[in-house]
């Protein structure tokens, strides 16, 4: 009599890479498609060892999940994964680190040039055919400024190597000086706001940094401050920083993530000092794809016995002797 297939749910639609890599391996059963999904957990709940999420997973489901091993989330940030309740549970969570870093560092440096030289703007001047009237008015520019990094990791770093070319001051502000790198180390955000002109929110989505960027770092980071954020929106005031680009508290802001994704307060969408992006940061065909492969592969490792590939912090793994 053949074994049973191991058993694995799809919180939502995934990447066809994973879809087509699962299909035939394990026993797919897919949540987001359920005509009734708390009768397809109650059906199903007790057989499922593997998840696969690219949003929320709490408590109450990881409950409906007894026998549940693996977390496997789709996305280098898993502020949306309840780590802490997983390791309680003795559920190993896994992200997909690396592979999106040069993407979203990339996205950066485009967002910043994109928000400091008004490119947006200056391409709907051009369409809405106001050239031949007047030239396009003159906008700031990336010399003679600091740049601050909010959350010097992995593409925190990135950032700051690709900025280094541009011949910008880099100053960064995290839990603690890091050593090994060049670049001026603040050891308050708002010190770190006060230092540079440019601030980039790289770090960390959760409880702990919600609303980390408020009304006095935007205060300090001054009328001539710019803000990126590609980390998560709930980083940044999302009120306050309005409230600043309306009164010229800063110049200007380029988001790639807002609090309440995907919808944006129209106030904020109806600003012209800010260059606003649906939050692609990882968003192209090679990058999504790396990640996917990332997905299968921590799965497919863990049922055949070799571990998880890339843990997260809150659920380290070490081999059995």
């Amino acid at each position: 009599m053949a074994e049973a297939p191991v058993e694995i749910l799809l919180l939502r639609k995934m990447h066809p890479l994973v879809e087509k890599a699962f299909e035939g391996r394990y026993g797919v059963h897919r949540l987001s498609e359920a005509a009734d999904p708390e009768a397809l957990l109650a059906e199903i709940g007790p057989r499922i060892r593997a998840l696969c999420a690219g949003g929320a997973v709490d408590g109450a489901l990881m409950d409906r999940l007894p026998n549940l091993e693996l977390i496997a989330n789709f996305g280098v940030g898993y502020d949306a994964v309840d780590a802490v309740g997983a390791q309680r549970r003795g559920i190993v969570v896994t992200n997909t680190p690396d592979v999106l870093t040069d993407e979203v560092a990339d996205l950066a440096l485009g967002l910043t040039l994109a928000t400091l030289r008004r490119i947006p703007q200056a391409d709907r001047y051009l369409r809405e055919g106001h050239w031949p009237k007047a030239p396009f008015p003159l906008t700031a520019s990336l010399r003679g400024r600091r740049v601050g990094i909010l959350g010097l990791g992995r593409i925190g770093r990135a950032i700051a190597l690709r900025l280094e070319s541009f011949g910008v001051a880099i100053d960064y502000h995290g839990r603690s000086r890091q050593a090994d790198v060049p670049y001026t180390y603040h050891d308050t955000l708002i010190g770190l706001a006060h230092a540079v002109h440019i601030l980039i929110v790289v770090a960390p989505g959760g409880p702990d940094t919600r609303n980390l960027v408020d009304a006095a770092v935007l205060e300090a980071l001054g009328p001539e401050g710019i803000l990126i954020n590609v980390a998560r929106g709930t980083l940044v005031d999302e009120a306050a920083l309005t409230a600043a680009l309306k009164a010229g508290t800063i110049l200007g802001a380029g988001l790639d993530v807002f609090e309440n994704e995907p919808h944006v307060p129209a106030d904020l969408a109806a600003l012209d000092n800010t260059v606003l992006l649906p939050h692609v940061g990882s968003a192209s065909e090679h990058t999504r794809a790396a990640m996917a492969q990332l997905v299968v592969d921590n799965v497919v490792s863990w049922f055949e016995g070799r571990g998880p590939l890339t843990p997260v912090a809150e659920t380290p793994w070490r081999p059995t002797a």
